[in-house]
């Protein structure tokens, strides 16, 4: 692989106006996953009681979108490298389009259940494609900044969902009494909860007007063999960097062509490694309960001692906290690095869930649970959310990168699945502050993982991460 210079002359300026456009709309995807999955913390109380859900049913509502997104992650990969990345953004928003209209009218549980399904659809297309989307246009030196606006967005829609949940649920007590009959008596009071999935409509119609203004990405064009368009594209991130850009890129899919990629062949030795190492930092992060937190968050803290509208506007605090330490990420993560973010924010997440499972089932040490439920989220912000979507996009090189990242989601689908099913179970079979305490068990692992294992990529290209694994060989 031809060598780039070194030094500051490397460090191409890019059209940074045309560059965070495309970054910033491509999370919007990030924003409905996050939106579409904590949507649902408010209004499992008031589906539990209107379709009189026993445990089973309710694991299975709330893991009908976590489904759906399997099957998604699953799909993902081939579909684009079959259509390209920027097509199926505007498949995923369809998706979550149609999936938030069909949950705010649903009749019944089963017609529920299949469009959180449909929505997880979407919800696993987009988390494979937008980071890999994301990273194939950024240049090395912006990237782990880049991808990471993915997590960000994530945050920035489980925040708005939980405040958008506080409010209808405030609105709804003050208009209780005010409105005697109709359609808005039946939406924001009766059965509140179709409010809550209704207005994801909102950001959904954004998405998918905008993502049909995304260009593809340069390396999809150059594996397609459309050079041109690559180029332009490219001229339109780099400038003047476009030409050396597109020659490395054209090194390795000359290098790449002499053996066309397959499904499969993301599991042939060459890949086993990086491929392990993705897999399992998708499962930690689930298996850390932080989707339990979201999920059943406002649930937790009613049984902890808040009232539903206090513990909705308390959840909105978390949401916050979770949003704020994202942007410590997107400052550290090309400064400091991949792993010391992975390694300390891991540490710090096994403490937090400690002590969170000390002081779940106290009344009298409820500001402090809030504390250490806010201290979670804030080392899994900077750490474990946004490091696993960074790690693997840009890992695996150009014709089995979208293969290899929807095997990693996959398997953080799958992961976050299961414990969306399992939790209820564990929750009265165990109670609640065991449940912590096998959540903090199963993290420490991942210390060592981090410490042996996962290799710094901050600063170098996707060629020169490939060509370094090569070396690995």
């Amino acid at each position: 692989m031809r060598k780039r210079a070194e030094g500051p002359a490397a460090i191409h300026r890019p059209s940074l106006s045309f560059l965070l456009y495309v970054c910033v709309v491509s999370s919007l995807g990030g924003f409905l996953w996050g939106f579409d999955a904590i949507v649902i913390s408010g209004t499992i109380e008031q589906v539990k009681e209107q379709f009189l859900l026993n445990s089973f049913m309710e694991g299975a509502f709330v893991s009908s979108g976590l489904l759906g997104a399997v099957i998604g992650a699953a799909l993902a990969g081939l579909l684009s490298d079959r259509f390209g990345r920027s097509r199926n953004l505007v498949l995923a928003a369809a998706l979550l389009l149609l999936s938030a209209a069909a949950s705010g009218w649903a009749r019944s549980i089963e017609f529920l259940i299949l469009a959180r399904w449909t929505g997880g659809l979407g919800v696993g297309i987009a988390a494979m494609v937008c980071p890999v989307y994301i990273s194939e246009l950024s240049p090395a030196h912006l990237r782990g900044r880049m991808v990471t606006l993915f997590q960000f967005a994530i945050t920035l829609g489980i925040l708005t969902a939980l405040l958008s949940n506080a409010w209808l649920h405030s609105l709804s007590a003050s208009l209780a009494g005010r409105i005697d009959a109709g359609f808005w008596q039946w939406l924001l009071i009766d059965e509140n909860w179709r409010a809550m999935f209704a207005t994801e409509l909102i950001p959904g119609v954004a998405f998918l007007g905008l993502s049909l203004t995304l260009p593809e990405s340069p390396r999809w064009l150059a594996k397609a063999g459309s050079w041109k368009q690559a180029h332009l594209v490219l001229q339109r991130i780099l400038r003047e960097g476009a030409q050396d850009e597109l020659q490395d890129i054209r090194s390795a899919v000359e290098a790449e062509s002499k053996s066309k990629a397959r499904y499969i062949d993301v599991f042939k030795p060459s890949y086993r490694k990086p491929l392990a190492i993705s897999v399992l930092l998708s499962v930690f992060a689930q298996l850390s309960g932080i989707n339990v937190v979201f999920y059943y968050g406002p649930s937790i803290l009613e049984q902890a001692g808040f009232e539903i509208g206090g513990a909705l506007s308390g959840f909105a605090t978390i949401g916050f906290f979770n949003m704020l330490f994202t942007l410590v990420a997107i400052w550290m993560v090309d400064n400091l690095g991949r792993r010391p973010l992975m390694l300390w924010g891991t540490i710090g997440c096994i403490g937090c869930l400690c002590g969170i499972g000390l002081l779940i089932d106290k009344t009298d040490g409820l500001g402090v649970l809030i504390a250490l439920i806010c201290g979670f989220v804030a080392c899994f912000a900077f750490s474990l959310g946004p490091i696993k979507f960074v790690f693997a996009s840009e890992i695996f090189p150009t014709n089995i990168r979208s293969h290899a990242v929807s095997v990693a989601i996959l398997a953080m689908w799958a992961t976050d699945t299961l414990v969306g099913q399992c939790f209820p179970l564990l929750r009265e079979g165990v109670g609640p502050a065991t449940t912590f305490f096998i959540f903090a068990a199963i993290l420490v692992p991942q210390i060592w993982l981090v410490l042996k294992y996962m290799p710094e990529t901050a600063g170098r290209s996707l060629e020169e991460i490939e060509g370094w694994w090569h070396k690995q060989q």
